[in-house]
Order: C-alpha cells, then structure tokens, then sequence
C-alpha cells in the first residue's frame, strides 16, 4: 500500500517545476525576519504602499516587504488578531481583551482603543458601501458595527455560529464563513440583517474566505481538506477541490483569476479559476510549518505568510498528552511567495 505520507510528498514535488504552458513555478523567494517569540495570526497588504501589517502576539508590525524594515510597531494589543484600514486610520482586534485598538496608519501611533461589543474579536473588515467596519465576534456568535468616523459600536448582528474570516463585495453583502455550523452567513450591511445562510457541504468548518467580483464566486477554505467554491447569488456549491491539513487563509487574484489557499501544515494550494465553473489545482506550493494565513498583494502578485522554526515536541505526559512542538527564538519570518516569472509584475 502506498505511504499517503510519501505520495503527498511527491504530488508536492511534481508540482513545483513547471505550471500549464511551461512557466515557472511559484516559489519561495525570501524569508524576512522579524522581531519578537509570540504567536501570530492575520496579516494584511496596504493597497497604498505595500507594506505589510502583522498580528504578532501583543503587537501590530508594520514590515516593508523589500527591504525587510521593521517601519513600525503599534504596541498594547492582547492577542492580536486581524486588521484593517480605514482612511488615514487603522483597526486591529485584541481578542484576549476584547477590544478594538485603533491607530494612525502613518505614524502607528495608537488614537484610541474602544470595547469591541462581545467577546473574543477576530477578524475585521471595512465596507465602502455603508462606510462601516465589521468585526467578528468568535464568543458572541455576533459582528459587532463601528463608525469608523465616530469610533464607536453603532450596532451589533446575531449570527448562527461562531464567526471566522469574511469577505466583502462592491454592493453591499457580507460573507461570513460560521465554522461551528459549517455555513457562510451573508450580511446586507445597509440593513444589518442577515439575508441568508448556506451550507458549504462537502465541505466542514470554513476559516478562511474569499470573493471573485468578476465571476460571482465565493472560496471557503474547510477542515476537512477541501476549498468550496460557491455561486454569491444563490449559495449553490459549483466545486470542491482539495487541500492541505489545517486551512485558516484564502486569498483571490482578480487578475490571475486565482485563488489561494494556506495550510498550517506546511502548503499553499494554488487553484485555478477557469470558464464555466471549472477549477483546478495549479501547483501546491511547500511553505513552512504554522504557515497558516496568507495575504495578497494584487499589484505584484506576491503572496506573504508568517511562520517560525520549530524545535523537537517534548514527551507526552498526563497533563499533555499532545505536546506542542517549540517555536525557536528568533526564528519569526515571513514568507514571501513570488509568483511565476511569466506573470510577475
């Protein structure tokens, strides 16, 4: 009998060196150090400049992907989890507080930290349409509504599980992938109802989400080792393809009509969208152990993932039976995935 071991193995080596038409593979182009021991989560590309804003334990950090310089360092979170910008403006949650910390995107000063409206918010995401920021509330099953002119919670969205990531489109609805009820619900966010929920079966437990405007599809990312790709309009699921163990980010190239899919195991599974609602895996790029979340930037195509190194797990005992393996000090990175060289820009 095969090794499934192995054979993934080998899929992921068969994969790498050439993409359909001869191109070159996606790669890992450099590894960026950064400061700091703590955990991470989110991460996200300013449109504007492209640097780089990093959840990283107790702070925000702001990392220009070029050069590798620290820019800044936006201090006073407990556990910080995903941001977004607003303006001159930023928004990061701090879950282990339950609070949203609010700064200036250009100095990383901190302007004011506000209660988030609920327990434990995660991730967050400003919406043009209604001039709002969203922020999922993971112990309230709720997103709580800040003005972001106002900084206040002007409002609060009962949801029928806890939340995970979102996406959101040019006129007005909301994506929210529920992971406990294996579900995205959809928000009319001028309303702030919930206008549906739909079942992302075969799929289970979607995390991360994303959302192609041109061709109305939504990607759930799901722990069962599958992306769902799903119609905006109606809910139906039009494909299901695989990937890797531990899905917590997707990501979407409107140029490239891709998506992006990464796994805390170690893989980036790049699908390719093509016409009629037909999709493939394009190559599963090898990234690093706990590289769980990825960001995109559009104009470059260039995709980034923090990870670390990690040392041997310790022996099992009563109380831990499952040891967790070390993340080594110092060892903070992120990775920077260039794209193949026929497409980069």
């Amino acid at each position: 009998m095969t090794n499934p071991t192995k054979l993934k193995a080998l899929l992921i080596l068969l994969a790498g060196p050439l993409l359909a038409g001869g191109s070159s593979a996606y790669t890992v182009d450099s590894r960026i150090r950064v400061e700091g021991d703590l955990g991470w989560d989110l991460l996200m590309v300013d449109d504007s400049t492209g640097n780089l804003f990093l959840s990283h334990g107790d702070r925000i950090q702001v990392v220009n992907p070029q050069s590798g310089a620290l820019l800044g360092t936006i201090s006073g979170l407990k556990g910080a989890h995903d941001i977004t910008l607003v303006g001159h403006k930023g928004f990061a949650t701090s879950g282990k507080d339950s609070s949203v910390v609010i700064f200036d995107r250009s100095t990383y000063q901190v302007l004011n930290r506000i209660p988030s409206g609920g327990v434990k918010p995660d991730a967050i995401t400003y919406d043009r349409t209604s001039d709002r920021v969203f922020v999922g509330l993971a112990g309230s099953n709720a997103l709580a509504v800040i003005d972001p002119k106002e900084d206040k919670v002007v409002g609060k969205i009962a949801l029928p599980g806890n939340p995970e990531l979102m996406a959101i489109t040019n006129d007005g609805s909301l994506f929210v992938a529920i992971e406990s009820k294996s579900q995205i619900a959809v928000i009319d966010t001028k309303t702030l109802k919930v206008s549906a929920t739909w079942s992302v079966s075969p799929g289970e437990e979607p995390t991360g989400i994303a959302y192609d405007a041109k061709t109305g599809r939504i990607f759930a990312g799901c722990s069962n080792h599958l992306v769902v790709v799903l119609d905006s309009k109606t809910g139906k699921v039009v494909a299901h393809l695989p990937v890797g163990d531990h899905v917590d980010g997707v990501a979407f190239d409107p140029e490239l009509n891709r998506a992006y899919i990464s796994a805390a195991e170690g893989t980036l599974t790049v699908v390719q969208e093509e016409a009629g609602d037909k999709f493939r895996v394009l190559q599963t790029v090898a990234t690093r152990k706990g590289a769980k979340t990825v960001a995109l930037n559009p104009k470059t195509h260039h995709l980034y993932l923090p990870a670390a190194e990690y040392g041997p797990a310790g022996r099992p005992t009563a109380d831990e039976p499952k040891p967790k393996a070390p993340v080594l000090p110092g060892s903070f990175m992120i990775l920077d995935v260039q794209p193949p060289s026929a497409k980069a820009k």
